[in-house]
């Protein structure tokens, strides 16, 4: 302690007698420690950053994809909808008690498809075991129970052996004249003088494309099966059957383009054999994802077609020339490159939505802020729509979305206005806003045609399944390969979109696609016209 009260003294001691140099000093040191507190402060906040981006980092790898929002509730919704929803839980939870609580969690399982081969196995008591214990007299079938199990036939390989005789004319052959022969045509074939089918085909090609099972691991599969097929022999086929879709892929192309309304989205591809760092695959795609899927608002009339297209690059005149001169409706996100199309653009909530989510996830749980306020005029949007989807017409819904949404339109660019002149310009919540205002225009011109949906969503699950397989696969070896994926997947997603099952749509289609001439019409194999026996 006397140490301490020592170098005060001195210090003190040191001080000048001067109060103007005192002043001066103290004025000095205030800087100083200004200085040092805006150093700490930017410490902290830019520590604060990349905490934030850790966490946001952490959930994309680990964490739940879905930006649904549950228990948030809707801060703007009516008191009628409240009432309504208080009532429907009051009935569930009264119907609730009434039940054993064991049955009530008892999941319900669904009866197996009545199509099926079915074999019936009887097991019956001896028929010296049908006497009645009691009198002694013969028992009488009074009723019987049953029980479903799932037995499973793993596949098996068959031959088709076609034989073709041959026939001449032994006189003439015997005179050494001109020999007639006469022997049936070959059937047409998509791999001529190969061994595969249209069924073999179809099963490598919705087994890679739908179910993104690699080459390699289907070798090993039909080797297990006693077939040495190899992947390069099932590549050279793959190629083959892609570039036979042609024609049907350009008259999709040509129907697509002729839709009111459209969806796009890219993807980057790693392609081994050129001499860049990304490669993309496009998506454009017109209807609904299937008939289990119906258009959020309402049902739409539109072709479900989903088209796939390779490019070496992003740049934006790769969609100006697929689209060429449509000048329909096309949602997209806020990628500049579909500016350049002569499109009329609608923006996507699930994007403006999304940049709001990444803040809420980089702050961890249970942390609320400005975000969450954007977040529920988000949802409130979103909540009108699943409403409009209860209505009975296409018209009501549409009046319904258009009466309901644009008052919320109004109200929230009005907020984003007035939130945004409170925020530092690089802030990552004040990027969220702008973003909003910046594609205002486009968010909001959803509401001015029924045929047009709140989001890009289509197009995003259209892009999911490639997406999926590329884990899979990781990458395509050269440009063939991946124009051939592009097609491959178009039919494969265009017939899901329609409600058909993949395989045997690609069957009837490498029957009959070798039958047909250049040029011949095949409108009948388009999805919703094709008829499929199997």
């Amino acid at each position: 302690m006397a140490g301490i009260i020592h170098a005060m003294k001195k210090t003190l001691n040191d001080l000048p007698d001067d109060i103007d140099l005192l002043k001066k000093l103290l004025l000095e040191q205030a800087e100083q420690l200004s200085e040092k507190d805006e150093q700490i402060d930017h410490w902290k906040a830019g520590y604060e950053r990349l905490l934030q981006q850790w966490r946001l980092a952490q959930h994309r790898q680990f964490g739940k994809s879905s930006e649904k929002s549950p228990g948030q509730g809707e801060l703007f919704d009516e008191a009628e909808a409240v009432v309504a929803e208080e009532e429907t839980s009051n009935e569930a939870d009264s119907s609730l008690e009434k039940n054993d609580a064991s049955r009530r969690h008892r999941p319900k399982r669904k009866p197996l498809p009545k199509d099926l081969p079915r074999t019936v196995i009887e097991l019956d008591v001896a028929d010296v075991e049908k006497v009645c214990a009691c009198c002694q007299g013969a028992l009488q079938r009074i009723g019987e129970d049953r029980s479903e199990r799932l037995e499973f036939i793993p596949a098996k390989m068959t031959v088709i052996e076609t034989v073709r005789p041959k026939y001449g004319c032994r006189h003439c052959e015997q005179n050494e004249t001109h020999v007639t022969i006469k022997q049936a045509p070959p059937t047409p074939s998509l791999i001529p003088k190969g061994i595969a089918t249209p069924s073999l085909l179809s099963q490598i090609i919705t087994s890679k494309y739908q179910f993104a099972l690699p080459l390699y691991r289907q070798e090993a599969l039909f080797k297990q099966l006693g077939i040495k097929l190899s992947r390069r022999t099932m590549s050279d086929w793959v190629l083959k059957s892609a570039d036979s879709l042609r024609p049907l892929y350009q008259r999709l192309k040509d129907i697509l383009v002729q839709q009111p309304a459209l969806h796009a989205d890219e993807t980057p591809l790693n392609v081994v054999k050129e001499d860049r760092d990304k490669c993309y695959m496009w998506v454009y795609c017109s209807g609904t994802d299937g008939p289990d899927t119906p258009h959020p608002m309402y049902k739409t009339a539109l072709k479900p077609i989903v088209l796939y297209e390779f490019q070496k690059t992003r740049q934006a005149t790769h969609p100006k020339a697929f689209l060429n001169d449509y000048s329909g409706y096309l949602h997209a996100d806020g990628y500049a490159g579909y500016e350049q199309t002569e499109t009329q653009l609608i923006g996507c909530w699930a994007h403006a939505r999304r940049k709001f989510m990444d803040i809420a996830k980089s702050l961890g749980k249970n942390k609320t802020g400005t975000h969450t306020v954007a977040l529920n005029w988000i949802q409130k949007l979103y909540a009108i729509e699943s409403r409009a989807a209860q209505c009975e017409t296409t018209e009501k819904a549409f009046a319904y979305r258009r009466e309901q949404a644009t008052p919320v339109l109004n109200d929230f660019k009005k907020w984003l206005e007035k939130t945004v002149t409170n925020k530092p310009p690089k802030d990552k919540f004040t990027g969220a806003l702008n973003y909003c205002l910046n594609q205002w225009d486009k968010l909001v011109r959803y509401v001015d045609d029924p045929h047009l949906s709140i989001d890009n969503n289509r197009a995003e699950r259209a892009i999911k399944p490639f997406v999926i397989g590329r884990k899979n696969w990781l990458f395509s070896n050269t440009e063939n390969g991946a124009e051939a994926s592009a097609m491959l997947y178009s039919m494969i997603e265009t017939a899901k979109a329609n409600g058909l099952i993949t395989y045997d749509y690609l069957v009837k289609v490498f029957e009959e696609l070798p039958k047909r001439k250049t040029g011949a019409d095949i409108d009948d194999l388009l999805p919703w016209n094709v008829t499929l026996t199997s």
